[in-house]
């Protein structure tokens, strides 16, 4: 979605834990003509989220666009969850994306295209065993969604998300680990494959431009056919 986003001309912030893969995608994208930075950020960490918008409002002066993608996949039986478990999943995957929100709300509200995407899941649709923590919470995101939508559409700002079935990221390379649940997660999508990342930017431009200037309050499947 970074790519994408810079090659439609956006002026992008690459965030993640991760320092070194951040500023490897915004060099990168600069390489190709792009404008992009790279900031090292845990959405768990609430200072963390007042360091990015600090560091996008320094390089670019404004916010129009913020993609809520960060996930904490833990997995497991309910029966085995514990508290710390709980709580490291929905801070990451419910608390961060309305906290970063939030704080990017006084910046897009002065915007004339804001909007918001929140990367939830079709798992938010139909949970499956082992997934409890990662599909409630991100049930919980899309219901935030929701309600992001009809406060903030009065101030101009547009909210919306994806749902995203499998797609080959480093956390659904982890399920290889499992074949039998891989091969779970593929057959529930009626394409009965694994989707490349580049797949989800069609969704994700059209959410973030005036294309969509009649939406807010929706969810697009990415999924290959999982809600079918």
């Amino acid at each position: 979605m970074a790519r994408g986003f810079a090659a439609a001309g956006a002026h992008v912030v690459v965030a993640s834990r991760k320092a070194e893969p951040c500023a490897s995608v915004a060099a990168e994208i600069c390489d190709r003509g792009g404008s992009a930075i790279g900031v090292a950020t845990h959405v768990g960490d609430p200072d963390a989220l007042d360091a990015l918008v600090a560091a996008t409002l320094d390089r670019f002066g404004g916010i129009d666009i913020l993609v809520n993608n960060a996930a904490n996949p833990l997995g497991g039986m309910l029966v085995d969850v514990t508290e710390l478990a709980f709580q490291k999943s929905y801070e990451v995957n419910v608390r961060a994306p309305l906290f970063l929100a939030q704080r990017a709300l006084p910046h897009l509200q002065v915007s004339a295209h804001a909007s918001v995407i929140n990367v939830i899941t079709a798992g938010a649709f139909q949970p499956g065993p082992g997934l409890g923590l990662y599909c409630s919470g991100k049930a919980a995101l899309w219901s935030l969604t929701r309600v992001m939508a009809k406060e903030w559409a009065s101030l101009g700002v547009r909210v919306n998300a994806i749902a995203p079935g499998p797609f080959d990221t480093d956390m659904m390379a982890a399920t290889l680990d499992v074949p039998e649940f891989h091969r779970s997660v593929v057959d529930a999508t009626v394409l009965r494959r694994v989707a490349a990342p580049e797949e989800l930017v069609g969704a994700a431009l059209f959410l973030a431009s005036d294309a969509s200037s009649y939406v807010t309050g929706s969810v697009i499947p990415v999924d290959g056919g999982i809600l079918a």
